[in-house]
């Protein structure tokens, strides 16, 4: 899985590149051309070049620097028009308002916003096409002009459909952990009342004829309303829907090393290390079962991305007050095969996703990613005060 995000960043790297490299040799004809003809053709170039700028930065500055782009292109268009003189084809001017435009209407909310930009800069290249006068031949540049600003239209669209799916399966998935915690959150805390409960009545029954039992019964109700409310802070603030399902509630340390008994069963082998001074007294319910599902879905992923991995590292430890569970694996390059495919199209991650959601939650950190040693590895930390 490290090696296919860096490939990804790679191919993402050179596409820039290979971007700018077509708006550059378009801006050296955009110059041949201003050369040969001087006066206000020079404009031309020089919005061309602007244009580049106003690419580059277009992460950081899209809205402003497309609607600058937009009234930098009209005025030179005006300007060629009023002087009556033959335009420049302005390539790299039109190149980059194109590609602006892909970016407004991926990534500009809202839509209508993004539409209306997109609109504006089919205005302004008519514009380009006509008010310029190409030798005559504005017309058939318009039509050029416009069959580029649909090819433009129709990626930037197909882009923001993409993204908007993957931000739709995010939340689902998002939503799925919630109705989750809203489940562990009945199963937690509910044994703690039933324990108050239970503490409350043995008191009253025994206050007339033992009165020194009823001071350990307030304590033990006292204790048990105190974790009640900690497992409720650490998740109430999560939930957001509630669903009715049966859970069986629970989970230790021995079921986090069955678990990876079962994964090695039918697949790589699996070192689990649990550190001294780590029980199941040491670790709160929620943190518990929520280092079950990390587990669970990090050795769901091996088998998923990595089928060839030799075998498998775990560790579970405490660091300064906190408790990490770290998975490593080992001996294979990644790869995709047995993935969801209508997962990869939508780009994967959602696992990782639903298991940081979880961790943070409860005020912890997910680290899912390449190791300094080249291996792929997910660490989760959990406060234990």
């Amino acid at each position: 899985m490290g090696e296919s995000k860096r490939i990804v960043y790679w191919i993402r790297r050179l596409s820039e590149i290979a971007m700018l490299g077509w708006l550059s040799m378009m801006l050296l004809a955009d110059l041949a051309v201003a050369i040969n003809q001087g006066g206000p053709q020079w404009l031309v170039p020089g919005a061309g070049a602007a244009g580049m700028v106003a690419v580059v930065l277009r992460r950081r500055h899209r809205v402003r620097g497309f609607l600058l782009m937009l009234a930098l292109s009209l005025a030179v268009s005006l300007i060629i028009a009023l002087t009556g003189a033959h335009g420049v084809p302005g390539s790299a001017e039109t190149g980059a308002l194109l590609v602006l435009t892909i970016g407004a209407l991926r990534h500009v909310q809202p839509v209508r916003r993004a539409t209306l930009f997109a609109v504006a800069s089919l205005v302004v290249l008519m514009a380009e096409g006509v008010a310029r006068d190409y030798y005559n031949s504005g017309l058939v540049f318009s039509f050029m002009l416009f069959a580029g600003w649909s090819m433009a239209a129709g990626v930037g669209g197909y882009l923001r459909f993409q993204q908007e799916r993957r931000d739709e399966a995010v939340h689902s998935v998002r939503r799925a952990e919630r109705l989750e915690l809203a489940r562990e959150l009945h199963d937690l805390v509910a044994h703690h009342i039933t324990g108050i409960v239970v503490q409350a009545q043995a008191a009253r029954t025994v206050a007339e004829l033992k009165p020194e039992a009823v001071v350990p019964a307030l304590d033990a109700i006292a204790t048990a309303g105190g974790d009640a409310l900690t497992s409720m802070r650490r998740l109430v603030t999560v939930l957001r829907a509630e669903e009715r399902a049966d859970r069986t509630p629970g989970t230790s340390l021995a079921d986090l090393r069955h678990l990876t008994e079962r994964f090695a069963a039918n697949g790589p082998r699996v070192a689990f290390e649990i550190a001294q001074g780590i029980d199941d007294t040491t670790l709160p319910p929620e943190v518990m079962t929520t280092l079950h599902r990390v587990l669970q879905e990090a050795l769901t992923n091996v088998r998923k991305h990595a089928p060839a991995t030799a075998w498998v590292e775990a560790a579970l430890r405490r660091f300064d007050g906190c408790v990490v569970l770290r998975v490593r694996n080992y001996g294979a390059a990644s790869d995709s095969r047995g993935a969801d495919p209508r997962v990869s199209r939508l780009g994967g991650g959602f696992g990782l996703v639903g298991m940081a959601e979880r961790v943070e939650a409860l005020g912890g950190r997910l680290y899912a990613g390449p190791s300094p040693e080249g291996a792929w590895e997910v660490v989760a930390e959990f406060p234990l005060a």
